[in-house]
This record gives structure tokens, C-alpha cells and sequence, in this order.
């Protein structure tokens, strides 16, 4: 198990220990080490990252099922493990077959879903779950937890693991890596200039409503391209989508989304935003990014039932988020990262109360010893509200 600083620490995620499953997220979320950790001696783990096993395999795709049959002749129970599974999306042919015909229990883990999900590739419907790993959360951190540094370089575990890493060197490379082998060896985009602008656009833009017909412009290819590429930060777990309210669900999806980045290191790297402190108005950016991505990881990992959009009038009044089930809101949050949140009027969530009376709200600031404002809204700490409030809503 991983160690930050000497202090062992433990990943939330908690997958069936009975029936096979996929463990979806981008690369250096610690993917490879969480699934290692789950190995016995009479396992079996096949990486398909190392050039020749990919050769091999996807010259011979009954080779593995041969190779899992000799393994299962030494141990009858077992599990079978394959690290990076998109590689060769037709290996899940043999994985389906063998989950049917011998029972066998498979764990597949992979950083880009784009080829499985657009290619009718066969995703064992039904008889392995979906998990996803995102960077460390301040629950797996701990102690050792540090706000200012997360905003910064953000939380994968390789820049928590050591103090012998370069951060910034680190976050630079990774996002030059991206580009090379998630994006243009496996072909996601026939063009890598204007993606790599692209990259550059979506990194600063972050959090922001996005206009389609604005980026395409600005990268120099249509609006299809533009959205296709925002398709590929996606399927690569490389950012998320956060949908705009409306009652409508019809309606819900003309609207224009915003995206976030996975994690705040990466959009610092891009953003070329990687010096010794953020100033104010790109560390409330980052805030916000943060505070969002450590709530959707809350909901994975604790497997709740519950989506999350933003909320935006024609009249420009927003709210940063809303925590919804299927079409009922239930709690609305402004995210603030002042420590000094006074008595100012929240505007956002005063028109929103105005159309959705009896609605929780909430303001989620740092540091902040929980209080309930006039209104009715509570002022809590982000953290508090994660670990506390998000599990009973």
C-alpha cells in the first residue's frame, strides 16, 4: 500500500469482492497500485502497457484466454487481472466467454473508455461493475492534507507520496504524456495541433459555461470538432461534465454544460499557473474546481444516488451547484473560498430560493464553523459538508 510521508493511507473506493469489475480513471490516479494491493499468490495480473505484451495480445487475442486456462489448472479459485484493458478492446470477447463458461472473476482497468464505448464493443452488459478512481481525496489524506498545496499542484498520489518529486516538472510532463499516448497513439483526435490548443482553451476556461461555436473559433476547427474534443476529455476521465438545471430534462440537454478538469495540478499546468501561489481570483477558480471534484468522488466512492448540475437564470443569477435525484434538488451550494464570509447577500441562491422554496441551502467556505444565516442558508466548511451532510441528503 502507498505511503505519503511514512503514513500508510487507504483509498475509499470499495468494490465487490464477488463479481468482476471495470476501474475506470485517468493515468497516475493510482489505478495499477490500487489493484496490485488486491492481489494474492494465486492470482493472476496482465499488463497490457509494456509494448510487447500489446503485440502480442492483440496479434493473438485467444492467447490470453489460453494463458488464463493454464493458470486456472494450477488454482481453482482465482482472479484475473488486465491493466489497461482499452488497449485491446477485443480482448472483452474472451473476458465475457470465460466469465460465462468458467466462472472466472475478472478486475479490468483502463484510462480511456472512448474506444469501448464508441466502437460497439462488447462491455460484459450487466455482468461486471464500473468503479472510477479519481486523485486522493482530503478523507484518504488525512492528516496530512494540505489546502493550499491541493489547489496548487493538486492530488495525485505520486506528489503526495514523496517530497523527492518535482511538482511542477512532474505536471508538466504528464500533460505533454497525455497528449502523446492517450491522444495520439490510440487516435483519439486525427489532429493533434488544434487539440493541443484546444487543451490550452478548455484548461482556462475551466469552470466557465462553455460556448461551443467560441471554442471552435479560437481552435480553428468546427463546432462538431470542438465538441467531439470535449467528448475525448470525457471518455479519458480527463474532465467532467456538469449539465445546467432545468426541469425539463428535454430541455436540460440543449443548454450549455460546464466542464472541469479532474484535477486542479493539471489545469494549473496548462494554465501555466504553477508558480509558488495562486493569486486571488484563479485560487477561487481552483477552489471551486476542488471542493466539486471532491464531492463527485464522494458520491462514487460511497455509491450515491445522486447527480450534479449548476443552476443559471436568463437574467445571469447562478449557483454553483445543485445536488439533485433523478428530477428533485436536493440541497443548492455557492462555493466561496474566503475564510471571511460575512453577512454579503448570496444573490444566486436568493433568486434560486425565490423558485425552489424549501430547497437546503448551503454556502461551503474554508474553515468556517458552521452557522445558519437569516435566510435560512447554512454556512459550513466544504470538508465538513462532504463527510457530514452529503451521505443524509
Amino acid at each position: 500500500m502507498p505511503y505519503i510521508f511514512g503514513v500508510m493511507y487507504k483509498r475509499l473506493i470499495n468494490p465487490s469482492k464477488k463479481k468482476s469489475w471495470f476501474l475506470w480513471g485517468p493515468r497516475q490516479t493510482g489505478k495499477s497500485t490500487y489493484v496490485r494491493s488486491l492481489l494474492t499468490e494465486s492470482d493472476l495480473y496482465i499488463d497490457l502497457l509494456p509494448q510487447r505484451a500489446f503485440l502480442n495480445y492483440a496479434k493473438h487475442p485467444g492467447r490470453i484466454r489460453e494463458e488464463i486456462l493454464a493458470h486456472e489448472k494450477k488454482h481453482r479459485r482465482f482472479v484475473c487481472i488486465i491493466d489497461e484493458i482499452q488497449k485491446i478492446p477485443s480482448l472483452l470477447d474472451e473476458v465475457h466467454e470465460l466469465i460465462e463458461s468458467r466462472k472466472i472473476r475478472f478486475i479490468l482497468t483502463g484510462s480511456s473508455a472512448r474506444k469501448l464505448r464508441r466502437g460497439g464493443t462488447n462491455l460484459l452488459a450487466g455482468r461486471a461493475y464500473t468503479y472510477r478512481l479519481f486523485p486522493l481525496t482530503r478523507a484518504e489524506l488525512g492528516d496530512e492534507f494540505d489546502l493550499e498545496r491541493a489547489l496548487l499542484i493538486g492530488c495525485l498520489p505520486t506528489l503526495w507520496e514523496s517530497d523527492e518529486e518535482d511538482p511542477r516538472e512532474f505536471l508538466r510532463s504528464y500533460t505533454e504524456t497525455y497528449l502523446q499516448e492517450e491522444i495520439a497513439q490510440e487516435g483519439l483526435a486525427r489532429n493533434i495541433g488544434p487539440f493541443s490548443r484546444f487543451l490550452d482553451i478548455a484548461a482556462a476556461c475551466d469552470g466557465e459555461t462553455v460556448n461551443f461555436s467560441n471554442v471552435a473559433r479560437e481552435c480553428g476547427v468546427s463546432v462538431k470538432t470542438a465538441q467531439q474534443y470535449y467528448e475525448i476529455l470525457e471518455d479519458t476521465f480527463l474532465a467532467f461534465r456538469l449539465p445546467a438545471w432545468r426541469k425539463s430534462a428535454r430541455k436540460r440537454l440543449v443548454t450549455h454544460p460546464r466542464f472541469y478538469f479532474f484535477d486542479t495540478g493539471v489545469t494549473n499546468a496548462l494554465c501555466h499557473t504553477l508558480g509558488e501561489q495562486l493569486n486571488p481570483a484563479v485560487r477561487g477558480r481552483r477552489y471551486e474546481q476542488f471542493v466539486i471534484s471532491q464531492i463527485m468522488a464522494e458520491i462514487h466512492y460511497q455509491r450515491l444516488d445522486f447527480q450534479l448540475f449548476y443552476w443559471r437564470t436568463n437574467h445571469g443569477a447562478e449557483v454553483d451547484l445543485l445536488i439533485c435525484r433523478g428530477q428533485r434538488i436536493l440541497a443548492a451550494a455557492e462555493i466561496k473560498s474566503s475564510r471571511l464570509l460575512g453577512k454579503e447577500p448570496f444573490d444566486g441562491l436568493r433568486s434560486f430560493r425565490e423558485e425552489n422554496s424549501g430547497v437546503p441551502t448551503f454556502v461551503l467556505g474554508v474553515g468556517q464553523r458552521e452557522r445558519l444565516l437569516s435566510d435560512g442558508t447554512t454556512v459550513m466548511s466544504w470538508d465538513r459538508f462532504i463527510e457530514q451532510t452529503l451521505p443524509d441528503l
